[in-house]
């Protein structure tokens, strides 16, 4: 089978977007994962037609299998291939795109295939502007991933590749002292901003994202300049951009660099004390008043 666009997926199956920016350029969509094998399952579940899988050796990172995954893409060269945006995935995109030769952009919105070219909406200048791209030849997209989509029925073959990998160990892992989030997977997310007047008050916030079964973030002032969050967890033009059914932005103004983050949530739901707080013209519903006394009563609403 002929694949017109290869995902690359590294360790986390977070591929639901990828999935159907492939599908809009048409033809076969096939995944190359470089990652335990129930990873290759769950993408092999998702709605791909064929699955290609490394396995990754002990003490070894998705980054090792680069030069696999590049042959793997090279062998049947796509018209459009695709990844997601953790670090990961941006190497072994990175190896399969210098082997093809491809166009690299990493702000597609959208992707469309005219005969031999390959026309992108591609977002510039940290999301505040526009561009149309046109490509003809191979293309590598950087992109959100998107969450796991549920279970189509049917299992895309998988094949298993075996293939020497690159000399790179992982020797030391050191925490940073936050858990790690995967904002990008997430169907309902919570984040916080400024108006949270204490860190010990993020527990309101962990308590509404509890209730709601969603994953909690925040704007970039609170992971880097008060750090009480780790950096993994900020939304906004340098930080993640995710695309869930819901975001809560509790106590965020709503600046651009954060709502180009949120940009592909379905509905954004906002609370603030300031009628005139930018993030009401960007919200779906917007709640004006204190977040001490609405997320409690909401968290209550919700038991």
């Amino acid at each position: 089978m002929s694949v017109n666009a290869w995902i690359i997926v590294a360790g986390q199956p977070a591929v639901g977007n990828l999935i159907a920016v492939a599908r809009s350029v048409g033809g076969p969509v096939g995944a190359v994962v470089a990652g335990p094998r129930e990873v290759a399952e769950t993408v092999a579940a998702a709605g791909v037609d064929q699955v290609v899988w490394c396995p990754a050796a002990d003490q070894r990172p998705p980054e090792a299998s680069a030069q696999a995954v590049a042959e793997i893409v090279a062998a049947e060269p796509p018209r459009v291939l695709l990844a997601g945006r953790n670090p990961s995935d941006r190497v072994l995109l990175g190896a399969a795109a210098a082997r093809l030769k491809a166009a690299v952009l990493t702000g597609a919105r959208e992707v469309q295939a005219e005969g031999d070219r390959t026309i992108v909406l591609n977002a510039v200048f940290g999301d505040i502007a526009e561009e149309v791209v046109t490509v003809t030849g191979p293309l590598a997209l950087l992109l959100d991933g998107g969450p796991v989509p549920p279970g189509t029925g049917q299992n895309a073959p998988i094949t298993e590749k075996s293939a020497p990998p690159l000399d790179v160990r992982v020797i030391d892992t050191r925490t940073s002292g936050f858990d790690q989030a995967d904002l990008a997977a997430a169907h309902r997310v919570v984040g916080v901003g400024r108006g949270l007047k204490a860190q010990g008050d993020l527990a309101l916030i962990e308590d509404l994202a509890r209730a709601l079964q969603a994953e909690v973030a925040c704007s970039r002032p609170v992971a880097e300049g008060l750090n009480w969050m780790g950096k993994d967890r900020y939304i906004g033009s340098s930080g993640a951009r995710i695309s869930p059914q819901l975001y809560l932005a509790v106590g965020i103004s709503g600046q651009l660099q954060h709502m180009v983050g949120v940009t592909g949530a379905e509905t954004v739901v906002a609370i603030n004390t300031d009628p005139n707080a930018a993030v009401f013209a960007a919200c779906d519903y917007g709640l004006v008043g204190d977040l001490y006394q609405l997320v409690p009563a909401i968290t209550a609403a919700l038991a």
